[in-house]
């Protein structure tokens, strides 16, 4: 178990690293690329093993384990499916103990004819997705030699489901909004950073995936409010719950507010946020520095990458994730493929009675987002919303009223 922790923790740092960069709409997966650079560290030498331990947060000699350790905790995740695989061409031969750490029928071999080898992999690419993934994020080269690919599917229906209204977005009306009211109140809470403060609301999946939707200050920026939501998993950062907020402005989105009332009624959260869709395109080797990928491309001098994966003298000349990701009123799915390719190196009146406590949090400007297995608290994905889908023009509703009532 304690090495499952240390995986899942050192998968969320680079989640917290990866999303420091952004600037823009997207989604990504470390859950997708961890396993395959601790698969990568654990055959290489030289520099690029340095490199490789230093984006894992694990010393390459652990990185093997660590890695077959977290492709065991998503294969155990409820509403998660997970694959990896390995295609080689016949003349690469491979170590055998690095081999040994492959899933037992994960090997499959490149036939060298680019567009064949390029078709069979797009079919394992959308069959491991559900079809939500077509193709691979990066088409093979006539000479490629080795692909290690992982992909993921995430499909979560929500506990309670919410209902489409007309929603606002930066002031706006006019995108796809959802609404619901759920008794749990302590779903949300909010955390107090450096940058400022931020608003977690858990958006409860009905099997073991979860969905923190994450809104800081105006000032914050991506990387800021996510890593507030990756400090909040490691338990290195505090968050005050929903039942210990002051009335009033609460936290970003969020109000508290008391009323009386005639009946008891229990304390409730109405959560008013919007449907969206990303899909994002990802070049790891253009951060190369922070997947640890620099000497693994054989650019720089010094002995060959990944002696201990093959006698082959193999460098990467690809390394890319494709990902897509669905937020609705049912539910939440997802699907990433990464892959990683080598070449040969060059190649009222009256006072009710009672008091009900009433929170509301409004989601309606650019937020963050983490799918967590609830178990581990492994972020399976991660992303940043900026665009949500319209509202359909031929649906005759109200806008919602804020006050509460």
């Amino acid at each position: 178990m304690q090495t499952i922790e240390t995986s899942v923790r050192a998968a969320n740092r680079l989640t917290a690293r990866w999303a420091s960069g952004i600037r823009e709409s997207t989604v990504f997966s470390a859950a997708g690329v961890w396993p395959l650079l601790a698969l990568l560290a654990a055959g290489a030498t030289g520099r690029a093993r340095e490199e490789l331990t230093e984006a894992l947060g694990l010393p390459a000699d652990r990185a093997g384990a660590a890695g077959r350790e977290l492709l065991a905790v998503l294969a155990e995740v409820d509403g998660l499916e997970s694959a990896l695989g390995l295609w080689t061409e016949r003349t690469v031969e491979l170590r055998e103990e690095w081999a040994a750490r492959l899933p037992v029928g994960a090997h499959g071999v490149l036939t060298g004819e680019p567009e064949a080898d390029g078709r069979a992999l797009d079919t394992w690419a959308a069959r491991r997705t559900g079809g939500l993934i077509e193709r691979l994020p990066a088409a093979l080269r006539p000479d490629t030699s080795l692909v290690l690919a992982s992909a993921l599917e995430l499909r979560a229906d929500w506990e309670v489901p919410f209902k489409g209204d007309f929603g606002g977005w930066l002031g706006r009306y006019g995108s796809a909004g959802l609404v619901r009211e759920v008794p749990d109140i302590d779903s949300v809470s909010v955390a107090r950073t450096g940058p400022g403060a931020v608003t977690r609301v858990v958006v409860r999946g009905d099997r073991a995936v979860d969905v923190h939707l994450l809104l800081g200050t105006e000032q914050m920026g991506p990387g800021e409010v996510l890593a507030a939501g990756t400090d909040l998993l490691a338990g290195t950062l505090d968050a005050v719950p929903g039942s210990r907020l002051p009335e009033g402005a609460a936290g970003p989105g969020l109000s508290v507010h008391k009323r009386r009332t005639h009946l008891p009624e229990p304390p409730s959260l109405t959560l008013f946020t919007v449907e969206f869709t990303l899909r994002s395109e990802h070049d790891l080797l253009a951060s190369s520095a922070l997947f640890g990928l620099t000497t693994a491309t054989g650019d720089t001098p010094g002995p060959l990458p990944f002696q201990g994966v093959s006698p082959a003298p193999l460098v990467l000349c690809s390394a890319r994730q494709v990902m897509t990701a669905t937020f609705s009123a049912e539910g939440f799915k997802a699907a990433a493929v990464t892959t990683m390719s080598a070449i040969y190196q060059g190649r009222s009146p009256e006072e009710p009675p009672h008091e009900a406590v009433r929170v509301m949090a409004v989601i309606d400007r650019p937020f963050g987002l983490l799918a967590v297995h609830r178990e581990t608290s492994l972020v399976l994905a991660a992303g940043w919303v900026t665009d949500p889908r319209p509202f359909p023009e031929d649906e005759d509703v109200c806008v919602p009223g804020t006050s509460g009532d």
